[in-house]
């Protein structure tokens, strides 16, 4: 654990400034000294019933401690990280922290942040448990969704959505809130509305962004952020991928919540989820 001092002292505003902060040991323990004892990879695809389109998700985990982290990865990219699976078990942090693939460094840097600073003490602000329960996938997203759009502005009327969820947009929709999705697989919503593939081509205006810790392992997070900065928007994130990292930037401009989802995630379980959401004291306030 560290104390409050450290944190703000240490607070970052990229990712390779938090990066150079875990090497150096300024978030807990030396990386060095800190071992992945398990990694696996989640290969899952889900279709709510009542639903027309179906989500494929691929995601690498290491177990750190009673701490897991991940990271999703595109699924053309299955065979490497197989590989790396193997890599992975008995490394130190310190060794996958400068691993190749984008999704190993990510999730060391979860699994570690999780094992030196779990939840609901991740970041510098402290989270909130939400319980995320329903008796079918259909009311489970649903539910989550509920909590994710409430984490934005009461003000906000138009929404970049970067990492297209169905349940979300329907969110969205019953709020009256507009949106632009936007998401690397390209495609169309569940009501036909056409998915940018770059948020860079994005025209339109809008006032907030909901987007997706995946932003992490393709190394977009940076960008958007920089982004909301420049524009005065508040910027949220839900976040499977990095749940222990994304707190760690709240407080600084631009990130406003984090509904952080550590795993198992919500559609692996039939159970209750727990989660876990965080604020900015400016966001809490707007709220």
């Amino acid at each position: 654990m560290i104390d409050g001092d450290v944190a703000q002292r240490t607070q970052p505003t990229t990712v390779g400034e938090l990066l150079t902060y875990v090497r150096n040991a300024e978030m807990g323990p030396d990386p060095a000294t800190v071992t992945v004892a398990s990694a696996f990879l989640t290969l899952h695809s889900t279709r709510h019933t009542g639903r027309n389109q179906q989500y494929h998700n691929e995601i690498l985990s290491l177990r750190v401690g009673a701490a897991v982290g991940s990271c999703a990865f595109e699924p053309g990219d299955r065979a490497d990280h197989t590989t790396a699976v193997d890599d992975c078990v008995g490394a130190n942090i310190a060794e996958l922290l400068d691993y190749p693939l984008p999704a190993v460094r990510i999730a060391a840097l979860d699994a570690y942040l999780m094992h030196s600073r779990p939840h609901p003490d991740a970041g510098v602000i402290r989270g909130e448990r939400v319980l995320v329960a329903g008796e079918s996938s259909l009311l489970k997203s649903q539910h989550r969704a509920r909590g994710v759009v409430d984490l934005l502005p009461a003000a906000t009327r138009s929404v970049l959505v970067v990492g297209v969820v169905n349940s979300l947009l329907a969110q969205l929709r019953s709020r009256g809130i507009g949106y632009i999705p936007c998401d690397l697989a390209g495609g169309v919503t569940e009501w036909g509305e056409p998915v940018r593939t770059t948020a860079d081509a994005v025209v339109e205006p809008y006032d907030a962004l909901l987007v997706t810790g995946m932003c992490l392992g393709n190394d977009s997070f940076d960008a958007l952020l920089e982004s909301a900065r420049r524009r005065g928007l508040p910027m949220v994130t839900f976040a499977q991928t990095g749940s222990a990292v994304l707190p760690w930037f709240l407080g600084a401009p631009g990130l406003s919540a984090v509904a952080a989802e550590p795993y198992p995630f919500f559609s692996l379980d039939g159970g209750p989820s727990t989660h876990f959401h965080y604020r900015s004291e400016e966001s809490a306030c707007g709220a």
